[in-house]
């Protein structure tokens, strides 16, 4: 049996990998999207809004996902991995695993009957742990494709889910399908991930339940998030008091990451400024090391959340403690006064963890990677999105941490590299030239 041929393989579906995806198939191209997740959208997906602008980020990247879907020459594989890719002279032959969903996705309707029929509950990663979804589910509500998929780490098996489903979608002996492909060239789009939250011990992110990921505020934050607003996951209060830590994840060799993850003062500042619009009488702070507004608009932006009443502490913090009371204790030591040692209390401390690389396609494709784990280029000024590998492009923070405007117009530049290397007439891989 004949492999399926496409023109581009795109392995992510963040905004990078969709804005890539749409760009070369607006040109003709054929393109298959292969996503890990349940759901194309990637992180942004799960943002409330972006900075500096305060847009909704679900209505920016929402439009993108449906056009992507929609599109005739995209074809998208979620909850799906890329096994292994091996060169050949016109490109790329592609090993395909789709994930068991054990749910038909052809004949399923996203009714969700299963969802509600479910007995068992568990956490919620989309909603950061805040809340319970069903072992039968659809991930989000706007959340494409509309398809159920069974969690097999929980489901027991009751059978309640085939039961109500009006058709018959329910497979609980599926199997893993594996498809082969041929490529002529692949779009390296495979995002980023946080920093572990108990990287620093000291600052009790995996211990101390009012200690936070920032994805974590940004779901509190969310409209649709898990409480419909901001409130102390311990006792479910509104906090008086809220504050942020910089460069919890960043520029610290000590857990490795020594490198600046660029976007962590200005989702900080976002998020305080947001919270402010929530809990208008709270205390907001942000403990920095340096603020690094480095963007169109971005100093205004920062300039802004002064005046609003953010307070700014140029501080280093040594370790935070969970106070008798609940409250979080940060000790911090001054950088501008003379090293004073101080500590404060809050009732709720987010960490602003930093961006580390997803590893596992650099594996595959033999992709040389720079000193931060993230995949190399070979030109950063002249070629940002060219790396090591013939007909291979990266696109978004696949090849460092950069902001959502930048991952956007770095998808647009790979999907150029790409066609400056491919025949429009025939679609056949012809070389890349400088």
């Amino acid at each position: 049996m004949n492999a399926r041929r496409y023109d581009t393989l795109v392995i992510g579906a963040g905004i990078a990998g969709l804005q890539a995806a749409l760009d070369l198939a607006d040109q003709g191209q054929h393109v298959l999207i292969v996503e890990r997740r349940p759901s194309i959208g990637g992180a942004m997906i799960g943002l409330s809004k972006v900075f500096p602008t305060l847009d909704c980020a679900s209505c920016i990247t929402t439009p993108k996902m449906a056009a992507a879907a929609h599109h005739p020459l995209i074809t998208i594989h979620t909850y799906a991995e890329v096994d292994a890719l091996t060169p050949r002279d016109d490109g790329y032959s592609a090993t395909v695993r789709k994930k068991a969903r054990f749910v038909d996705e052809a004949a399923c309707i996203g009714c969700r009957q299963c969802e509600y029929a479910c007995p068992v509950e568990v956490d919620d990663e989309y909603q950061g742990d805040f809340a319970a979804r069903r072992a039968a589910y659809i991930p989000f509500t706007n959340a494409i494709p509309q398809v159920a998929l069974i969690d097999a780490d929980n489901c027991t098996l009751c059978g309640r889910c085939a039961t109500v489903c009006p058709k018959d979608c329910i497979v609980f002996d599926q199997q893993d399908q594996i498809e082969s492909i041929d490529v002529g060239d692949v779009v390296v789009a495979t995002g980023w991930q946080l920093t572990p939250i108990d990287a620093k011990p000291e600052y009790g992110g995996a211990t101390i339940t009012n200690v936070l990921s920032p994805l974590q505020m940004e779901r509190l934050l969310a409209p649709h998030g898990p409480y419909g607003r901001v409130l102390r996951p311990s006792d479910g209060k509104d906090p008086a008091s809220v504050a942020w830590v910089q460069c919890a994840g960043s520029r610290d060799r000590s857990i490795g990451v020594p490198y600046c993850s660029r976007v962590c003062c200005m989702y900080a500042i976002k998020q305080a400024m947001l919270t402010g619009g929530s809990l208008p009488f709270a205390d907001l702070t942000i403990y920095y090391m340096d603020i690094r507004a480095f963007g169109k608009g971005y100093e205004e932006f920062y300039r802004s959340a002064k005046a609003m009443g953010i307070e700014f502490v140029k501080a280093k913090v040594g370790r935070i403690k969970e106070a008798a009371d609940g409250s979080v204790e940060l000790h911090i030591e001054h950088i501008d006064d003379r090293g004073q040692v101080e500590v404060r209390a809050h009732d709720m401390v987010v960490l602003s963890l930093g961006l580390a690389p997803v590893r596992g396609v650099d594996a595959l494709l033999s992709l040389q990677l720079g000193d931060d784990g993230f995949v190399d280029v070979l030109h950063p000024k002249d070629a940002p999105c060219r790396t090591s590998l013939p007909h291979v492009a990266v696109a978004g923070t696949a090849a460092g941490p950069k902001d959502i405007v930048d991952a956007i117009a770095e998808a647009s530049a790979a999907a150029m590299e790409i066609r400056r290397g491919c025949s429009v007439d025939t679609g056949e891989v012809a070389g890349h030239g400088e």
